[in-house]
């Protein structure tokens, strides 16, 4: 096999993407890249430390300078070198399609999911290369087997789109939609796992879904002890990542989940477009993609890395973003993240006298702060609605770009900290808080 990773395959067809993803580090030869790529070793300097903040929003992102962005949580924010990269890829593309698509790009695929898989620690045949998140919901929770009465287990926390994908298997199947509560603040990691252990006891589970960091609640779950917890009952779980990509040191094949998917376009800051699904070895039989093409029948790999025609750029960008974790150290990266996070919220918590909605420890590149009690006065009725209009004033007064939450009654705001992130943007956003109350609150009443 490894002679034929050498040669011109012709028209390669998507059943020899099993084979390539199957070949170990020493067999496998990969494609050659058709242009240069971007590099960053020139970035680095043995005689001083990368200085992440402004200089390095300035350097490697497109988001606007005048704007205090703390909303990286929402839909993320590219590289620029890595959208430099998906120009190259779609010009290149275009110069010979026939070449590109039915010769190099099934290979060129295989390559950078082999990548990804090293960098989140699992085997390439584990792993395929999705669109989003959501793809990869509907693929796990259409192929999952579910009778009349059995249950899947959600939470409160669980990302909307895929509470409604729940409930529309659920109509379709009669499987039963439940849904556990995690109250607010959380006391600990010892409180989501009771509530699992409760609802475990019940004995009609057949699937958990778990969000390994909650959009709206960005608490990190106790998944591995989650999953374990699941394994004893013999009940399967689908972790939504969506967050976790780049955010935490992934080791998926340590982890042991059955399905587990995650975004690039947020922490790793991946154009959009990218993300991955895996799937337990055992369990790939059962689960097809949301859309199913010409690799139908030919095994995991082959039936995903084709879903028909779309733009495939984002995804060969990856081996830019991998390059850039790479150079600057995924470690030192999430440090930077989690540190800035950590004391934007001590900036937050002392400015308004407020709490965090759970442990300091629960928490990694973004933090759930309460308001001030001067801006809950502002409202005769803490709901989405409250929460909304706090969000857009904050942007239209002040360009702070930030999420607010309505959780059970009280207003957070979600703040996120990546490499271009700094103290003072949570100072911005700190008096800004408390102005909008002295300015608006009369408004209100």
């Amino acid at each position: 096999m490894e002679s034929q990773t050498k040669r011109d395959f012709g028209s390669f067809h998507s059943s020899n993407v099993q084979e390539l993803q199957s070949l170990s580090e020493e067999d496998y030869v990969p494609p050659k890249i058709p242009f240069v790529l971007p590099t960053f070793s020139n970035y680095i300097s043995d005689e001083e430390k990368i200085n992440f903040g402004k200089k390095f929003k300035k350097e490697f992102f497109l988001l606007e300078e005048a704007c205090c962005f703390l909303n990286h949580g929402a839909f993320g924010g590219v590289l620029k070198p890595a959208l430099e990269t998906v120009h190259k890829w779609q010009e290149y593309s275009e110069k010979q399609p026939l070449r590109f698509y039915d010769r190099e790009l099934l290979p060129l695929l295989v390559h950078v999911c082999r990548r990804l898989a090293a960098f989140v620690g699992c085997n390439a045949r584990d792993l395929v290369l999705i669109n989003n998140a959501t793809f990869g919901t509907n693929s796990v929770l259409n192929s999952f087997p579910l009778s009349p009465n059995d249950v899947i287990l959600s939470f409160n926390i669980t990302y909307g789109a895929v509470k409604k994908h729940i409930q529309h298997i659920c109509m379709k199947t009669g499987a039963v939609n439940r849904e556990a509560v995690v109250q607010f603040p959380v006391s600990g990691n010892d409180q989501i796992l009771q509530l699992l252990d409760q609802e475990l006891s019940r004995g009609d589970v057949k699937l958990v879904v778990i969000d390994h960091i909650p959009s709206n609640t960005p608490i990190i779950m106790p998944v591995a002890d989650m999953i374990q917890a699941c394994r004893k009952v013999n009940v399967k779980v689908l972790v939504d990542g969506a967050h976790a990509l780049g955010a935490l040191p992934l080791n998926i094949s340590s982890l042991d989940p059955d399905f587990y998917v995650s975004n690039g376009h947020k922490w790793l800051c991946c154009p959009k477009g990218v993300a991955f699904l895996y799937v337990r070895r055992e369990l790939q039989g059962q689960v097809r993609p949301a859309v199913v093409s010409h690799g139908f029948g030919s095994g995991f790999s082959s039936e995903f890395v084709w879903a028909g025609l779309h733009d495939y750029s984002s995804m060969l960008s990856l081996h830019t973003v991998l390059d850039f974790w790479q150079t600057f150290q995924p470690s030192h990266i999430r440090e930077y993240m989690y540190k800035t996070a950590q004391d934007g919220a001590q900036i937050l918590v002392k400015s308004w006298k407020s709490q965090l909605a759970a442990p300091s420890s629960m928490f990694g590149s973004m933090v759930l702060v309460q308001l001030p009690s001067c801006v809950h006065s502002m409202f005769p009725v803490i709901d989405y609605s409250a929460a909304e209009r706090v969000q857009n004033m904050l942007y239209h007064d002040f360009n702070v770009e930030v999420p607010i939450k309505s959780v059970q009654g009280s207003l957070y705001v979600r703040i996120s900290a990546h490499v271009y992130n700094e103290a003072s943007d949570y100072e911005k956003l700190a008096k800004a808080m408390l102005l909008l109350s002295q300015d608006k609150g009369n408004k209100f009443l």
